[in-house]
């Protein structure tokens, strides 16, 4: 591996992660309400530690803007500045409820294809 540069896995799997990070995102929210840092610590512990809050704002700002999330602002409780939650309007539930079902299709044909194939051992010319 070259220095700086990630192995494949860890390629794939932020390929495959920028895929389905939006329902990542809505599902974290339909949880619960949160605000930005709380995005990246929830995919953190569910072994999604790839992104990063610089790849986590954009798409929350987009989410609001397309009328997917809502955001209010409430007292921290540090005392510090008021902290931006996020929270699903119809529309986001319905598209959560949409794109896991895509998801879930998704995956099951993947997972059919990964492991009921086998290799052959010869090439292709």
């Amino acid at each position: 591996m070259t220095k700086g540069l990630p192995a494949a896995g860890d390629q794939r799997r932020s390929q495959l992660l920028r895929g389905v990070l939006d329902l990542c995102l809505l599902s974290l929210i339909a949880e619960q309400p949160r605000y930005g840092f709380e995005f990246a610590d929830a995919l953190n512990l569910n072994g999604l530690g790839l992104v990063s809050e610089g790849s986590i704002y954009p798409l929350l700002a987009r989410m609001e803007r397309t009328g997917l999330i809502s955001s209010y602002r409430a007292p921290s409780p540090s005392g510090g500045a008021p902290r931006k939650y996020y929270r699903l309007t119809e529309a986001g539930h319905a598209e959560l409820s949409d794109g896991r079902a895509d998801w879930l299709a998704f995956a099951g044909q993947a997972t059919h294809i990964l492991t009921t194939t086998q290799p052959t051992g010869g090439t292709t010319p």
